[in-house]
């Protein structure tokens, strides 16, 4: 085997987010078969997109417990959409062969952020996680993003060579919006003292969008590991990323390079 690659697989790549737990079949489909080709040591963070952003957003899950907001139910109901989403990506990977586990966070992690406590579970073949609704010390529950879980993994796992941020619609990191964007808007190369003009879908997303993997890559670069957001539409493109080859997208840095 080679070495470890940790991998996001973003929650608005593997669903369609504006229409209610539906995933994108064709996508986890075409990521899995990547994974079965590959030789590395696999560990997959999964978002939560359509499963997971709708219900939190409306229920201000990620503010955590809010007098005068029944929170209960739809804390519950999210565990239980993204179980549900967590099974279809294990089932895909599982029909290609794979020796997967899977390791809910809100039964192993506790509090959000970067610094969320609990130690970080992994199986000797594809470990896979996901952004959840998790027990916090201080306000009663939380999101914990996959954005986070990536950093974690990405730098206190042994022999991690790469993190890659597979994500929807776009090719990496953009000097300004999606909707704004041409060909030649697409940054190469990332550091943190480089500003971009993200779009955010504030009526959705509830993790912090395309800045917060930024920010996450940032911190996984300091560490001494390769980082690249891709867009995982493009099977050949995370495929590349993970054996290590060039490949088009954005790569994250320390510095002025």
């Amino acid at each position: 085997m080679g070495g470890t690659v940790v991998i996001k697989w973003g929650g608005g790549l593997i669903t369609h987010k504006d229409k209610l737990c539906t995933v994108n079949q064709g996508v986890i489909e075409s990521l899995a078969e990547v994974c079965k080709n590959s030789n590395k040591n696999l560990v997959i963070v999964h978002g939560a997109g359509s499963f997971g952003h709708m219900k939190a957003k409306k229920y201000r899950l990620a503010d955590g417990r809010i007098e005068g907001i029944e929170q209960d139910e739809a804390v519950q109901d999210v565990r239980n959409d993204m179980l549900e989403l967590n099974q279809i990506v294990v089932t895909a990977l599982q029909a290609k062969g794979l020796d997967v586990k899977s390791f809910p966070p809100h039964k192993w992690a506790k509090g959000t952020g970067p610094n969320f406590s609990g130690n970080l579970p992994i199986h000797d073949g594809v470990t896979v996680v996901y952004g959840d609704v998790v027990d916090d010390y201080v306000k009663d529950f939380g999101i914990l993003s996959g954005d986070d879980l990536m950093l974690r993994y990405a730098t206190e796992l042994s022999g991690v060579e790469r993190a890659i941020f597979a994500i929807g619609e776009v090719d990496g990191i953009l000097r300004v919006p999606p909707s704004k964007a041409g060909p030649d808007d697409l940054i190469e190369v990332w550091h943190p003292e480089m500003e971009f003009e993200g779009e955010h879908a504030v009526d959705i997303d509830v993790t912090g969008g395309i800045g917060l993997k930024a920010a996450r890559g940032a911190m996984i670069a300091s560490k001494g590991v390769d980082v690249i957001l891709v867009n995982g539409e493009i099977p050949q493109r995370v495929s590349d990323a993970i054996e290590g080859f060039p490949v088009i997208g954005t790569r994250i840095v320390l510095g002025n390079c």
